[in-house]
């Protein structure tokens, strides 16, 4: 399933991600996106080099950047855009979610 709304990336996510593409050994097609059930709030998402396509994944690609989204994270990630963002000696991957109904306050989970 090829979709381009299901979630959209800022011009620094994509530059980013490009890079670490770069950067990676192998036969590499994008990165998986996914939700795993953690943290203090009930959902993280996760993130990881995608080196196969399943059925049911969701593919968005914008500029030559592959996200591979997990098919049970499409509920949760609808509408998500995805930033890097770089703030003093931090740097990370931020998610404007608008499913989100709350967040916990190290920003590290979420729940819908």
């Amino acid at each position: 399933m090829t979709d381009t709304q299901i979630m959209t990336m800022t011009e620094r996510a994509m530059e980013r991600v490009q890079t670490l593409l770069g950067q990676n050994d192998g036969d590499t097609l994008g990165l998986r996106i996914g939700i795993t059930n953690t943290g203090c709030n009930g959902l993280s998402y996760t993130m990881d080099y995608a080196s196969d396509q399943k059925p049911d994944d969701a593919i968005v690609t914008t500029d030559n950047v592959t996200l591979l989204i997990d098919h049970e994270a499409v509920q949760y990630v609808a509408g998500t855009e995805m930033d890097w963002l770089e703030e003093g000696l931090q740097s990370r991957f931020t998610f404007e979610n608008p499913n989100e109904k709350g967040r916990c306050g190290c920003g590290s989970s979420f729940h819908v």
